[in-house]
């Protein structure tokens, strides 16, 4: 069975590829692709794979290559982790944004906005060819803002790709961890769209549990979540937000900080990343090299939101003995048990809405609790979200659909309408700024909007 990574030169790589490694069921992964553009950075991640599969003689095949047809032909799965425009792209998402007073992260916001328009084109060019050498893959996209590609995407594959993120996952198992429940026979209730959700109750042998958590002060203070929004607003809400909503609870705070720190997100990692792989190319050990290149990138994740600078650790314990980093890897695992052995798993991933979301069309994707098996992806019934929930989620995903409609049709009116439409962008007259500065700015943008 064979798998390709899109993406192969990235970080998280070795996550999947140590997953794979040690995964003995039937069938397995004999075989895997990896696939870039940039053939140094292939490379340096090719040595890293090997050293990791040193101790593992029945390791699956590895081949790497910068042939996109090669790498996809034959493919059962694939996974599509791919950074159009690279950090340089991703800086000027942050700063354009942040220069006009907005937020300019890189999923989130215009900043995400401007990421998928000039991503959206490629990927459907991709998805094309997946239906053409191998039209019985599943694609499991990790490429962001996650939910916009993997809506774009399904115009041409269909129900076969579903959209993978780790936060959700990572919140139900820390509250399980803090709470000292077994992580493995919890149940969450989650509703949203990527980046933007909500976990509104944490089933634990039949009983909800999330209450014992929001009356629990030294458990509280132990999540995440609680550096971000603060144990009152947590219980004002009743619920445990998904930590990118810091950035429509707080944004006037989270514009401040960004615009206040030495440097965004976008620049920390231009200048480590750089780094890892100029020093990996030479290292007799790269793979120690990534290790400690990873976790210094981990630990400051989302800094602004925590209190912290790029490059300062920020993270708790529960970061620590659970990076959020691993879990894509576990997530995409699942999925690809569930379908390839028929090991039933139910998963919160981003998938068709197909009425779960009574406000939503059917045809949108949205991130929800997802029973997977041979027969695929099926979303699972849920309760309504509260008015405030599907308010903001009917808003964001009519920006994402313009978004896509821009990308695909080059109409800079409906790129201009995304922008002026989005909750975290308060200003016609700014949201033309934008996307003038974003043209001017991003060749790729620039190509995607030639109407």
């Amino acid at each position: 069975m064979k798998l390709c990574i899109l993406g192969g030169g990235g970080f998280r790589t070795p996550y999947v590829w140590q997953a794979l490694v040690r995964d003995h069921g039937d069938p397995r992964v004999t075989e895997v692709a990896l696939y870039d553009i940039d053939g140094a950075r292939l490379a340096t991640m090719e040595r890293i794979l090997r050293q990791f599969a040193e101790d593992f003689p029945d390791a699956p095949k590895l081949v790497c290559t910068t042939d996109l047809r090669e790498a996809l032909t034959g493919s059962r799965f694939v996974f599509a982790a791919l950074r159009v425009g690279g950090v340089e792209g991703r800086r000027c998402d942050e700063h354009v944004a942040l220069d006009l007073g907005v937020i300019g992260q890189e999923t989130t916001g215009p900043g995400g906005l401007a990421y998928a328009l000039r991503t959206i084109g490629p990927m459907l060019d991709i998805a094309r060819i997946i239906a053409e050498v191998a039209p019985e893959a599943y694609l499991m996209n990790f490429t962001n803002p996650a939910g916009i590609i993997t809506e774009a995407l399904q115009s041409v594959l269909g129900d076969r790709v579903l959209g993978i993120c780790d936060t959700p996952s990572g919140l139900g198992r820390r509250v399980a961890g803090v709470l000292g429940y077994d992580h493995t026979r919890v149940q969450m209730d989650y509703v949203g769209l990527n980046h933007l959700g909500w976990m509104r109750r944490l089933m634990v042998d039949g009983q909800d549990v999330l209450p014992e958590l929001l009356a629990d002060d030294a458990a509280l203070s132990r999540m995440e979540e609680t550096q971000v929004f603060g144990m009152d607003w947590m219980r004002t809400l009743g619920v445990v937000p998904n930590e990118y909503l810091y950035y429509y609870s707080f944004n006037r705070d989270a514009v401040g900080k960004i615009v206040d720190s030495a440097q965004t997100r976008g620049d920390f990692l231009a200048v480590t990343q750089g780094e890892f792989f100029r020093d990996a190319a030479a290292s007799q050990d790269p793979a120690a090299l990534w290790a400690q290149a990873v976790e210094n990138r981990s630990a400051s994740y989302m800094a602004e939101a925590r209190g912290g600078e790029q490059g300062k650790p920020t993270y708790d314990r529960d970061r620590e003995t659970d990076p959020s980093h691993q879990g894509y890897a576990g997530v995409a695992l699942g999925v690809m048990a569930a379908i390839s052995r028929n090991e039933r798993q139910t998963m919160i991933l981003n998938v068709r809405n197909r009425g779960t979301i009574a406000g939503l069309p059917d045809d949108a994707v949205v991130e929800v609790p997802t029973m997977v098996d041979a027969n695929g992806v099926h979303p699972l019934s849920t309760d309504q979200p509260e008015l405030y929930q599907i308010g903001l989620m009917q808003s964001v995903k009519a920006v994402e659909r313009l978004t896509i409609e821009a990308a695909t049709t080059g109409s800079r009116e409906a790129a201009l309408k995304a922008f002026a439409l989005h909750p975290l962008v308060d200003s016609v007259t700014v949201a033309r700024q934008l996307l003038d500065g974003y043209i001017a700015q991003i060749p790729g943008v620039a190509d995607a909007l030639r109407n």
